[in-house]
């Protein structure tokens, strides 16, 4: 069955590639319900411990909206469009383990909001990055003019959204937009080596670390501090924790469970 989004299990790896590639993976309705789908399940899969999403193809992970399909539908299809995207991109920025943004070629406007989402990118390093929404007269509506503010500054963000800029992959790792560059072809095993990573922590650790990291920068700094308190106590009598420091003193590589 060709679905318009591809799901691939490596384990506790979780992929998930846009499939329009005649389409440039644009945005449309099947996508955006394959994607709530997925979601759905990995809220509550304790299995699943990093979730890389990916774009079909090597031109672009997305370019944004299918417009022909907007072009179909009325103001209220579109607010209530509006509504269930921006309510979907939470919940994978709210998954509670890391998430990253594969981003094999164009990514704008939907498609960048939607990597935006994801806790860290790479790109490939022919890549083009933006948000040119202003150009048909709408912004960035879907988190872009929030998401990109949090991740390169305020006045960066307002220069690219105003001037509908587009970035190269270059200029994207140089303002923070990306965490590393590589050759076409390899944005997804990069990810993937990540990810493989990643799973040598232990899981509750991730999942406090990035509930730290996002609830916190939306606080004041004593605040943030205290929640950092909070999100570290839980740590203190897991299983693993005591299992990471036995590993350690025992010269081993240690096994944790999430408990």
């Amino acid at each position: 069955m060709n679905t318009a989004v591809q799901v691939r299990r490596e384990g506790p790896i979780v992929t998930a590639v846009l499939n329009r590639p005649e389409k440039l993976n644009a945005l449309n309705k099947e996508i955006f319900d394959d994607l709530k789908t997925l979601i759905d399940v990995l809220e509550t899969d304790k299995t699943a411990r990093v979730l890389i999403i990916t774009g079909s193809g090597d031109k672009a992970f997305c370019v944004g909206a299918d417009l022909k399909e907007r072009q179909g539908m009325n103001e209220k299809a579109i607010l209530q469009r509006f509504d269930f995207v921006h309510t979907l991109y939470q919940r994978i920025e709210q998954l509670p383990f890391p998430v990253i943004a594969a981003i094999g070629g164009t990514a704008l406007g939907g498609g960048l909001e939607l990597a935006l989402t994801a806790d860290i990118r790479v790109a490939a390093d022919n890549a083009v990055l933006g948000l040119p929404e202003v150009d048909l007269a709408i912004i960035p509506g879907n988190g872009g003019t929030q998401r990109l503010a949090r991740a390169v500054g305020m006045s960066r963000a307002m220069e690219m959204i105003f001037q509908a800029r587009r970035l190269s992959a270059q200029e994207s790792m140089h303002l923070g937009l990306v965490q590393a560059l590589v050759a076409p072809g390899y944005a997804v095993s990069h990810a993937r080596q990540w990810a493989l990573k990643m799973l040598e922590a232990g899981p509750l650790a991730l999942r406090q670390a990035k509930l730290a990291v996002r609830q916190g920068i939306e606080m004041p700094l004593a605040k943030a501090l205290a929640h950092e308190v909070a999100c570290y106590r839980p740590l203190i009598p897991s299983k693993d924790r005591i299992e990471g420091m036995k590993a350690f003193l025992e010269k081993r590589k240690p096994q944790y469970t999430g408990e």
